[in-house]
């Protein structure tokens, strides 16, 4: 018997239809899209990503669909894996965020599902408005499926962008497969066997292969249902299926009646980051910066730093004590270190050349960042709370209950090409290419062919 999970994720990944999504959902996902490109593109030069394109090489990855940032092309599971290691190398990609204040763990789905549908639909020719209704089912399942799963999965140490996008990926496949109601519960039945990715890897080049697996998996399950591989049709959501196994719990009302209702683009929205690193850090990134700022302090004028945060975010950002720039990444102490310092975080700062300067380590030596114990009145999961002291004896507070890029405050297609264009740059695109898929992507849904876009991103 077909799961209830299971049945309406497929249900709904059969019946989306582009012409039923508001433009209001089709505007942020351009926005999205845009982002996730930028982010491929700055990704594409980064050590894992380069590693995952000889990887795929070695096993005589060669076809039809585009590897971005690189001159080369790749069968369609190939490509995806080798996109979304780029996507998610500098942790810069967007972030779904939880719902419940009680909750911690957002998912990057973005990263693992456009690569799967970019290459399906540059495979088959398809138009922006297939690659915009395929791109927004991969995203909401992956997302209310992290809503849905019991907290202790996440909490006991999966990292659902590997675990969860894996079935975000397969729907984005099955919709621009065209796979059947059958052959859709087939998917993801089979996705459940390949689902994975754990926590422990965060600050490793592991963790920035959960989107690439996940992305490769989720394909390769809608492919082999394509061809008539069959699956239990819970394995998903029945007894010893995957939510048994990882969690030992779920919430249906999390999922059933609610995805694309509203769509997450919808409510609670999709975070773009503006500092690439993990987002759990921005809240406090961003509430320090604006310290600074209001009150003119200078990296000397600093006593000490305290900062503070539920004790699930302290959990997750583990490195407290760095020792390499992909640690760093998952560092409070080395983002505020750096915003104290230059009043900006960017690509070239979360590298392990940076965390060395001996007034980066100085200044970590000036930050104490602990949990506390109890959550005041409106606390959300990823309220920061600030408290710095100066070298006269004086000292400002401050509290941030979101970050920029957030639904509260989120950035509009403007200044993400702003950040595409940075990020593009760093990848090594020229400008006449960067600007052509800025317009190309604001225009997406008139496109016949995605070929267009995909030709300029290698």
């Amino acid at each position: 018997m077909t799961g209830p999970v299971t049945a309406a994720i497929a249900d709904f990944t059969i019946a989306a239809n582009f012409d039923d999504i508001s433009m209001s959902v089709v505007d942020r996902a351009k926005i999205h899209i845009l982002d996730t490109l930028g982010v491929a593109l700055a990704g594409s030069v980064s050590d894992t990503a380069r590693i995952a394109r000889a990887h795929i090489s070695d096993y005589g990855g060669e076809g039809g669909c585009t590897v971005i940032g690189a001159g080369r092309r790749a069968p369609a599971r190939f490509a995806a894996f080798a996109n979304a290691a780029a996507a998610h190398a500098d942790n810069f990609d967007d972030t779904t965020p939880q719902i419940r204040p009680d909750r911690t763990g957002g998912i990057h789905a973005s990263a693992a599902v456009l690569p799967v549908a970019l290459a399906l639909a540059e495979q088959s020719g398809a138009s922006g408005r297939d690659l915009i209704a395929a791109y927004l089912v991969g995203v909401d399942v992956a997302s209310r499926l992290n809503h849905a799963i019991d907290a202790r999965h996440y909490a006991d140490g999966f990292h659902t962008t590997g675990t969860l996008n894996v079935f975000g990926a397969a729907c984005a496949a099955a919709s621009l497969l065209g796979l059947d109601r059958e052959r859709s519960i087939a998917a993801i039945g089979i996705a459940a066997s390949r689902a994975s990715g754990v926590r422990r890897n965060f600050g490793s080049m592991a963790e920035i292969l959960h989107s690439a697996h996940a992305a490769e998996n989720g394909l390769a399950a809608a492919d082999l249902a394509s061809r008539g591989l069959s699956s239990a049709e819970d394995a998903l959501d029945g007894p010893t299926g995957y939510f048994s196994a990882a969690a030992g719990a779920f919430h249906e009302r999390e999922i059933v009646g609610r995805l694309g209702n509203p769509w997450v683009f919808d409510h609670p929205g999709v975070w773009i980051k503006p500092h690439p690193n993990g987002a759990l850090t921005h809240p406090g990134a961003g509430c320090l910066l604006t310290l600074l700022q209001e009150n003119n302090v200078a990296p000397d004028d600093i006593d000490r730093i305290e900062v503070r945060t539920n004790e699930r975010v302290w959990k997750t950002l583990q490195h407290h004590a760095p020792d390499s720039g992909m640690q760093a990444k998952f560092s409070m102490e080395f983002t505020l270190a750096v915003i104290a310092l230059q009043r900006r975080a960017g690509l070239a700062d979360f590298t392990t050349d940076a965390l060395l300067r001996p007034e980066i380590q100085e200044m970590m030596r000036r930050i104490s960042y602990t949990p506390y114990e109890t959550a005041g009145d409106g606390f959300t999961n990823v309220t920061t709370l600030i408290d710095l002291h100066l070298t006269g004896g004086g000292h400002v507070s401050g509290r941030s209950d979101h970050a920029r890029g957030s639904t509260e405050d989120p950035m509009d297609f403007e200044e993400v090409a702003d950040k595409f264009r940075q990020c593009a740059a760093f990848g090594g695109l020229d400008e006449n290419r960067a600007r052509k898929i800025v317009r190309l992507v604001s225009d997406f849904e008139t496109l016949d062919d995605t070929r267009p876009l995909t030709a300029v991103l290698s």
